[in-house]
């Protein structure tokens, strides 16, 4: 009977732990589109964290949500993702085009988008996402390509994934 008591209370206790600590989570994901040679690129961010984050670049408060000038908001992202998702396709540095974003519920979807990418043996990404407002982010990468699917998951301070294909 005490021993059961016992497993209640400390999982009890973990519950109101992990309730007490929120996680800090991202989400990229790569996609190779061989009929198009690009890399198709998603980015999952909790909407508040996010905004956490462009505030600290932009000096005041962002409202993704219901932010007046979308056009602002757009370059500002843009901007972000420029300093904090950096990446390396076969060696060579890669830039991407800015797409735009979505909101859904409490995430935001962010879509970018990688040209002239026709094969991938090597892609070196460094993924610093909302690292600078959250020292407990964790940022899980896939990459998904005809041949299968690879993911990492990398947790503040780590900054680089990398990855070999055949």
């Amino acid at each position: 009977m005490i021993k059961v008591v016992n497993s209640v209370v400390i999982i009890s206790l973990a519950f109101i732990l992990c309730a007490a600590h929120p996680f800090y989570l991202g989400v990229t994901h790569f996609k190779l589109n061989s009929k198009s040679n690009t890399l198709e690129t998603s980015v999952k961010l909790f909407t508040n964290d996010f905004e956490a984050s462009l505030k600290k670049l932009n000096g005041k408060t962002v409202d993704l949500i219901n932010g007046s000038n979308k056009e602002e908001i757009n370059k500002l992202i843009n901007k972000y993702l420029q300093a904090h998702l950096i990446i390396k396709v076969n060696g060579k540095n890669a830039a991407f085009d800015y797409i735009g974003f979505e909101i859904e519920k409490d995430v935001t979807w962010i879509y970018i988008e990688y040209k002239k990418v026709k094969s991938l043996k090597t892609l070196d990404i460094e993924n610093t996402l909302l690292y600078d407002s959250f020292d407990k982010q964790t940022n899980i990468i896939r990459i998904e390509t005809a041949a299968g699917e690879q993911n990492s998951k990398i947790s503040c301070p780590e900054k680089t994934a990398k990855f070999s294909f055949k």
